[in-house]
């Protein structure tokens, strides 16, 4: 849960708000939130302690789909909506550890979000990145601003963590998907990971959450994210647990299926 529900045009830090990636960066350790995120953080992790294992696994799963599109795929531009706060490994020092020249574009609507991109989020001399405030509901914005720093006639990696749950309604969130994929070239990838319906804890602490006053967030049937690959390529092992998805020596050992994931490129 990465990106608020789009569409507020927030220019000032709400701080009575609980605020979905304040929220995750309680989950993942960090100290960029502030007490109201702390507390419906700490209530779901009562609930369902499983969450910060997710938090950590999902942040795995960029790191190993973003390295095998810029190593393996020779993927060196990247779309990343829904950034959230950053953290270690953010998604253009991946990129940019393998591919110096690499570039990355972030989005995100959250005003803490984008004041700490812009002052932390460094490209390497060689690459590039840039910050767009916009609506995950407005991807026509999206595209056209991530074209004064992308090559859109090139492959793009286009990553969604956590983010698409925020709209509420499936055909929505499938459209949305679907327009920024066709506004990119033949060998792009979308990169894609969400929580699914299938475990009953955090069914209840994600009914709790949306209840608190934060942006809501819809968990899906696995068949459903599965459907966000319909007419691409999709890379094995295909839609999988994230922890299953190409796993290094440091990816934590599978348990319940709290979220899945997977890569498929464009024909």
């Amino acid at each position: 849960m990465t990106a608020e529900k789009p569409g507020t045009g927030q220019s000032a830090i709400d701080t009575r708000s609980p605020q979905s990636a304040r929220v995750w960066n309680y989950w993942l350790g960090g100290k960029d939130n502030y007490p109201v995120d702390q507390e419906v953080g700490e209530a779901f992790r009562a609930f369902f302690p499983g969450v910060v294992d997710l938090a950590r696994d999902s942040r795995a799963f960029l790191g190993r789909t973003v390295r095998h599109l810029a190593e393996d795929l020779e993927i060196h531009q990247f779309l990343d909506i829904g950034t959230g706060l950053p953290t270690a490994d953010n998604t253009h020092q991946i990129a940019q550890r393998s591919v110096p020249s690499a570039r990355v574009v972030y989005v995100d609507n959250d005003p803490l979000v984008l004041t700490h991109a812009r002052a932390l989020l460094v490209s390497t001399p060689e690459g590039a990145t840039d910050y767009i405030d916009a609506d995950l509901h407005d991807p026509g914005t999206i595209l056209r601003e991530a074209a004064r720093t992308l090559d859109l006639g090139r492959p793009v990696g286009l990553t969604l963590m956590q983010v698409v749950g925020h709209v509420a309604a499936y055909r929505e969130a499938r459209w949305i998907v679907d327009r920024l994929m066709a506004a990119l070239p033949s060998g792009s990838c979308l990169v894609l990971n969400d929580s699914v319906d299938t475990h009953a804890a955090n069914a209840e602490a994600t009914r709790r959450y949306n209840a608190s006053g934060a942006a809501p967030y819809q968990l899906r049937a696995p068949g459903e994210i599965a459907g966000f690959f319909d007419g691409l390529e999709l890379l094995d092992p295909g839609v999988v647990p994230l922890a299953e998805w190409r796993p290094d020596a440091a990816t934590g050992t599978p348990g319940e299926v709290i979220a899945v994931g997977g890569v498929g490129r464009k024909r």
